[in-house]
């Protein structure tokens, strides 16, 4: 292969990032360039750039089968990336188009230039095939969303919610660097490649491999909110604005599995005895904690909050089963979680701006107050829920059909078992939303146009990839086929 081929490669590889690059510029420069109300076009431009980038990088970007090592070894330009990159890029879309009526960061241009280096962050967090760069993409992603979790400085639950993201995702990015440093110390080299072959010749003893396993599953285990590094989510998610709480719920937690898969699956596959027996636990953990901590929650926020952490079990498990369809399952699932838990966040959003409450209670009569968006609260809920024929339920089948695969029926008993938990309390906001009257409820609620397509494109996707699964299963079967 020629240095010119090399090249090509390689800016193929990065078609998303440069994208992400160019967007911000723009964004940056017509902030600089528009005053007042006419920056509340940022949101629309952000919007359309994703998509943008998006269609290049199906374009230009696709991958190869296999997939190849681009800059020296430190990115892998696969399926497993590319997939996740287009979740970050349709999740940001979704963020900027909630975000263009909100008071606050509505016509802020830091808001977007934000939201826009922290997908950029998660793309390579995704494509990572070295630790230093792995380090690196982390830490782009997080300082931004440590901001947009802190955005409203008039509001203190948001300067506070913003505090403690901060506070924590610093202590657990310094185990994890730690981890990381030990990971190269015994191995000489940084490389996942290089990491997989050391560890197949056996040259981390037992003891020293749980350590290492343990510090770096602190880190990755604070971006997915798992039992017991969740402590952030629930604060977090109430004092962030709401549409800001869906993008840490959906897109950054996806960057976190994505970053499990690369670097468990792969680089420390020689040791899945030692680590498999960790996620089982964080997966049981995750899930019961969840759920039913979730069930006397009178704040929607921290009801979806704990939901989220459940829902990083449900995941966990088909990180357990160490396999192709395993893989193929979580990519899937977090595909299906991503419209599920946007358009939740996204009717969250248009009830806190219309009402002026989070509360669950302020729910009561939406059947009657806008019939469409208590359509959309039912769709998100029982995909939620794991209902058929929403995509949700397909999801929690194939999570569930690679464990028993693995010899894990304990698992799926456990992971059955919460389901049921989970449905209760999302059947109690659907029976408040449904059954409840208030006063004032026969008034039909006022709804912005962006934010109403926002969430009519997460319920669609609820839908559709529940009926029409194929094609995103082929998807993640594919993104599956380079990690085993």
């Amino acid at each position: 292969m020629t240095a010119g081929n090399i090249d090509l490669a390689s800016i193929q590889a990065i078609t998303p990032q440069l994208g992400l690059f160019l967007l911000g510029v723009v964004v940056f420069t017509l902030d600089l360039l528009w005053k007042g109300q006419a920056r509340r076009r940022l949101a629309l431009i952000t919007a359309v750039g994703l998509v943008l980038t998006g269609v290049a990088s199906a374009i230009w970007g696709i991958p190869s089968t296999v997939g190849n090592l681009v800059f020296g070894g430190m990115m892998r330009h696969d399926w497993l990336a590319y997939t996740f990159t287009m979740v970050f890029l349709f999740g940001g879309t979704i963020t900027a188009l909630l975000s263009r009526n909100d008071k606050v960061s509505g016509h802020r241009g830091e808001f977007y230039l934000l939201l826009i280096i922290s997908i950029l962050g998660m793309s390579l967090m995704a494509g990572s095939a070295d630790l230093i760069m792995l380090f690196l993409a982390i830490e782009t992603t997080s300082i931004p969303l440590y901001v947009l979790a802190g955005f409203q400085r008039k509001d203190h639950a948001s300067v506070e919610a913003g505090f403690k993201y901060l506070l924590y995702g610093s202590l657990t990015s310094a185990l994890m660097l730690y981890g990381f440093s030990l990971l190269y110390g015994f191995t000489g080299t940084t490389q996942m490649a290089g990491i997989l072959d050391r560890l197949g010749q056996g040259s981390l003893p037992g003891i020293t491999t749980a350590g290492v396993m343990i510090l770096i599953l602190i880190g990755i285990g604070f971006k997915i909110s798992a039992v017991p590094f969740h402590f952030w989510a629930p604060d977090v998610y109430q004092g962030a604005s709401s549409q800001v709480s869906g993008f840490l719920s959906t897109a950054s937690k996806a960057a976190g599995f994505s970053v499990l898969l690369r670097l468990f699956l792969s680089a420390l596959l020689p040791n899945s005895s030692v680590w498999f027996i960790l996620v089982a636990v964080l997966s049981v953990a995750s899930m019961t904690f969840g759920n039913l901590q979730a069930i006397n929650q009178k704040n929607i926020k921290r009801l979806l909050a704990y939901s989220s952490i459940a829902q990083a079990g449900y995941v966990l498990v088909g990180v357990a089963a160490i396999s192709n369809l395993g893989v193929s399952a979580v990519t899937f699932y977090l595909m299906a979680y991503l419209v599920t838990n946007l358009a939740a966040f996204g009717i969250v959003t248009i009830i806190g701006r219309t009402i002026g409450s989070d509360d669950i209670s302020a729910y009561a009569g939406l059947s009657r107050r806008s019939p469409g968006l208590a359509l959309g609260l039912l769709a998100a809920f029982l995909s939620l829920a794991g209902i058929p024929p929403f995509a949700g339920f397909v999801g929690k089948v194939l999570l569930f059909t690679a464990a028993m695969q693995s010899q894990l029926a304990w698992l799926v008993i456990i992971g059955i078992l919460n389901s049921i938990i989970g449905l209760y309390y999302y059947l109690v906001v659907l029976k408040v939303a449904y059954l409840d009257r208030s006063e004032g409820d026969e008034q039909p609620l006022r709804l912005d146009d962006t934010a109403r397509v926002a969430v009519l494109l997460c319920v669609t996707g609820v839908v559709l990839v529940g009926i029409l699964f194929a094609p995103l299963y082929e998807l993640a079967r594919a993104a599956a086929a380079g990690i085993l």
